[in-house]
């Protein structure tokens, strides 16, 4: 009984965690340097983002391109710049984990 409650608990706790893409891909392409997931930095937060982007169909495009190419004025007046470095299966990946903190 008391296996089965803690394989309960177990299941349930990774059902609830959000599912995370790849944040060693968020370090080593730099994005932690401006942005975290709870709280804004230089950049908003994680969190932030996937709250603005939450029931918009194209938002994983949307944030994809803006990873990619930089942008400006929807955050305040310090804009992204282009994440040279980064493809667009990473940037695609990058936006679906950075979706995943809602």
């Amino acid at each position: 009984m008391a296996k089965t409650l803690i394989i309960a608990a177990l299941a349930a706790a990774f059902l609830t965690v959000p599912v995370l893409a790849d944040p060693a891909l968020a370090k080593a392409k730099n994005c932690l340097a401006c942005h975290t997931v709870e709280k804004k930095l230089v950049g908003p937060a994680y969190q932030d983002v996937a709250k603005k982007y939450a029931g918009q169909k194209d938002a994983s495009a949307k944030l994809a391109t803006k990873i990619m190419k930089g942008g400006s004025g929807v955050w305040g007046a310090v804009p992204m710049p282009a994440n040279t470095q980064v493809n667009e299966a990473e940037a695609r990946k990058l936006a679906d984990w950075v979706l995943s903190f809602k």
